[in-house]
């Protein structure tokens, strides 16, 4: 199984009464800073800011590490994280993660930043409590989109049971769920956060604050905060895709001829206080330039004509 590794030098503590920080580097990173206008992405499989009290010296040994930590364009698979510190557990290494699976991956290019980690059968210790788990989970992901011309979107997910401190848990998406056990401390447990800006998304399966005190193992005390599958990304800085505008309706332009004038048709249809103007003109149109305007005229100029003829006949008539 693989492992990180960690040593902090006694000599350092004795001689300074302080630490060195203690920060694992990404496991397996690579991949440079993003050219121009691509998008960022990061993700880290589990990360620790810890404050550990000694029982027999007034030292405060800060445990940060992680594991997993990638930034776009990585990928990582390292299941185990292991730290060693002087003063604690008989310098022996604390095994902070042990799990069955622990991946991250992170990608980015100019339309699109993506970022997720993933963890599976997974374990988490503090030092001065090695046969009791902080936390057990059976799987957590979060994942983080950012594409170009498009809202961001962070997801985080708790799947299967969670244990903390040996007690069964049922999380709740109405703020941390809290975890107490005599003598040993207290575990507060915040469940699938995310948050999204117009550029940015950012997701956390577990969001764990830890305060324990087990004195054993020369540990007085353990504080501060792990948190479980992390994801992060920010848009491109590039413009955002062009969409095609709508089609406009193709509109024919009626006309008249004839005596009742030209009326030209706009296409358009008024609203429910103008229906009246756009009704008229069409009747416009059809009255002055119909198809049986020539026989009506002709007929119209016929019978003008007989009945002239008729008048005539009738006074020549009178007169003789």
């Amino acid at each position: 199984m693989n492992s990180n590794t960690f040593r902090m030098p006694a000599a350092v503590l004795l001689a300074t009464g302080a630490v060195v920080l203690l920060t694992a580097p990404p496991a397996s990173a690579t991949g440079g800073t993003p050219a121009g206008g691509e998008g960022k992405s990061g993700a880290v499989v589990l990360r620790t800011g810890l404050d550990v009290g000694l029982l027999n010296k007034t030292v405060h040994v800060p445990l940060k590490a992680t594991l997993n930590e990638v930034s776009a364009p990585a990928k990582a698979e390292k299941t185990a994280l292991t730290v060693t510190l002087d003063g604690v557990e008989g310098n022996r290494p604390v095994s902070v993660l042990r799990a069955d699976v622990a991946t991250s991956k992170a990608t980015a290019d100019k339309t699109k930043a993506e970022a997720e980690a993933n963890l599976a059968q997974a374990r988490v210790h503090v030092p001065g409590l090695p046969l009791l788990s902080l936390i057990e989970v059976e799987k957590v992901t979060s994942k983080a989109v950012c594409e170009a011309g498009k809202k961001p979107v962070a997801s985080a997910n708790v799947l299967g049971t969670v244990t903390a401190l040996g007690k069964k848990v049922t999380l709740s998406a109405g703020g941390p769920t809290k975890v107490e056990v005599p003598g040993v401390g207290m575990v507060s447990l915040e469940l699938s956060s995310t948050e999204t800006t117009s550029t940015t998304a950012a997701a956390a399966a577990l969001r764990l604050k830890v305060a324990v005190n087990p004195l054993n193992l020369n540990v007085a005390q353990v504080d501060g905060e792990i948190v479980l599958a992390e994801a992060h990304c920010e848009s491109p800085k590039g413009s955002a895709p062009t969409t095609k505008a709508p089609e406009q309706p193709d509109i024919k332009t009626q006309t008249g001829t004839g005596t009742g004038g030209t009326t030209a048709g706009s296409g358009t249809t008024a609203g429910s206080g103008g229906s009246g103007s756009g009704t008229a003109d069409a009747n416009l149109a059809e009255t002055g330039g119909g198809s049986l305007t020539p026989y009506i005229t002709g007929g119209a100029l016929t019978l003008l004509a007989l009945g002239g003829g008729a008048l005539f006949l009738t006074r020549r008539g009178k007169t003789q």
